[in-house]
Formats: structure tokens, sequence, C-alpha cells
């Protein structure tokens, strides 16, 4: 996996695609009118095979530790809220929302959200094995050590835009 510095998201572009889905959407927007714009994992190759697996249907949850946004200067996500997900190359594809959230230790999470994050072969022995990597390799660049009681975001979401990818409400 390249540890390549990331190109900065399209901004300006999220925008846009954002108006389009305010436009559309005016009920959702109102109740949650902030959004945030974003790429799933630490590499152009993992957030285009991320962003492949919400855009294929397989991938509706996603899992992230509690402090790497506050590293990010961001806060935790809250049910309802909007974020937009770019590829690789940070060029917005989907708007996500947040349907259901929790905090908890690597421990905690189960087959069923192992199933629904979609990554790999879906398997909770999977999801352990890449996840332990992931957050080894992103706490190592922080000159950190990760462990299993770490706080963890577990992080349900569904598409809501392009209305040709958007999951019934």
């Amino acid at each position: 996996m390249s540890e390549d510095i990331l190109p900065a998201v399209d901004t300006a572009a999220a925008g846009l695609f954002w108006s389009d889905y305010a436009a559309a959407c005016p009920e959702a927007v109102r109740i949650c009118p902030d959004y945030t714009v974003e790429r799933f994992g630490d590499s152009a190759d993992l957030a285009d095979e991320l962003l492949r697996a919400v855009t294929e249907g397989t991938k509706r949850a996603t899992s992230e530790l509690a402090d790497e946004f506050l590293a990010a200067g961001a806060g935790l996500p809250r049910i309802g809220s909007h974020w937009i997900a770019c590829d690789g190359a940070g060029i917005p594809h989907v708007i996500l929302r947040t349907v259901e959230l929790r905090l908890g230790p690597f421990a905690s999470a189960d087959e069923a959200f192992a199933r629904d994050e979609g990554e790999d072969d879906r398997s909770l022995a999977s999801w352990q094995a890449g996840h332990r990597k992931y957050w080894t390799r992103i706490r190592a660049r922080r000159g950190m050590e990760w462990t299993e009681a770490d706080e963890i975001v577990f992080e349900r979401f569904r598409v809501v835009w392009p209305p040709a990818l958007a999951d019934p409400a």
C-alpha cells in the first residue's frame, strides 16, 4: 500500500455536489446542514478500493479510531451527519449520511459489522486482521502505538447522493 501524500480533496467540486443534493433534498439538509469532505483509508489505492465497495453496494459501514478525528481537527460524527466521500484523487463521488454510531473497543466488533463494512471476505477474522494492520500503520506514522483497547467509532451509513446510487430511505 502506498504511503504517498494524498492530493487534497476537491472542496470546490464537493461544494457543487452538495448544492445539487441540497436542491434535491432540502429537508435532509435543513435537519443537518453541515457536511465533511473525506476519503476512506490512508492511500489513494485504498480510498479507491473502499469507495468502489460503497458504490457497488457492499460497504455500508466504516470504523476509525476516535482520537484520529480529533487529531485531524474534526469532531466525532453524529447520527444524521453527512459526508462527501472522495476517491484517491480527491474527487467527490457520493454523499453518505450516518445512520448508526457507537463507540467501543476492538473486541466489540462483531460479524454483522464486519459484513457491513464490506472489506476483504467480509468476515470478522478478515476485518480484525485488516484493521490491526491499518491502525498499527496509521499510529506508527504519528509516533504512537495502537492497542486493542483504543476507542473506535463504529459507523453505519446510507448513500444518499447521487440518486442512481442512493439507498432506499
